[in-house]
């Protein structure tokens, strides 16, 4: 990867770092309300997902699909949201976003419905073990 890439302050002060994927750095939402993850590429200077260079967009979306599949997988979810939005911060990132039909946003985005609840530690080490399990799988 790029030695200039330098994850984004607001999605370090928000976020879990998970893994580090060919491509992606691979970040859990520290909100237990949903499961949540977010991939950032690591490349310097993107903005938009079409940013992304020809070469690295089927690493990109695979890496997008593998989240997906570990979400999925993993929790059962109605409908799995996955947006790049970055109006807040505007180095390219995707959100993944397992949904449910008892969501407290269900149907609508989630953004600004609830508080965030950060997770608890023991919370927090049970949600990291099982999603880089389910990594392996997907």
């Amino acid at each position: 990867m790029t030695d200039d890439f330098v994850l984004h302050e607001g999605l370090a002060a928000d976020c879990i770092t998970l893994d580090d994927w060919p491509l992606c750095r691979v970040l859990l939402m520290n909100d237990a309300t949903y499961p949540w993850l977010i991939l950032v590429p690591r490349r310097a200077g993107l903005r938009d997902f079409h940013d992304v260079g020809e070469d690295d967009m089927p690493q990109f979306t695979g890496e997008i699909s593998r989240a997906s599949r570990a979400l999925q997988s993993s929790f059962k979810p109605v409908k799995i949201n996955v947006a790049a939005l970055g109006n807040m911060v505007p180095q390219l990132h995707v959100h993944i976003i397992a949904r449910f039909a008892d969501d407290p946003a269900w149907p609508g985005p989630i953004w600004g419905k609830v508080p965030a609840r950060p997770y608890e530690s023991g919370a927090l080490q049970e949600r990291l073990d099982l999603l880089k399990g389910a990594f392996k799988e997907a």
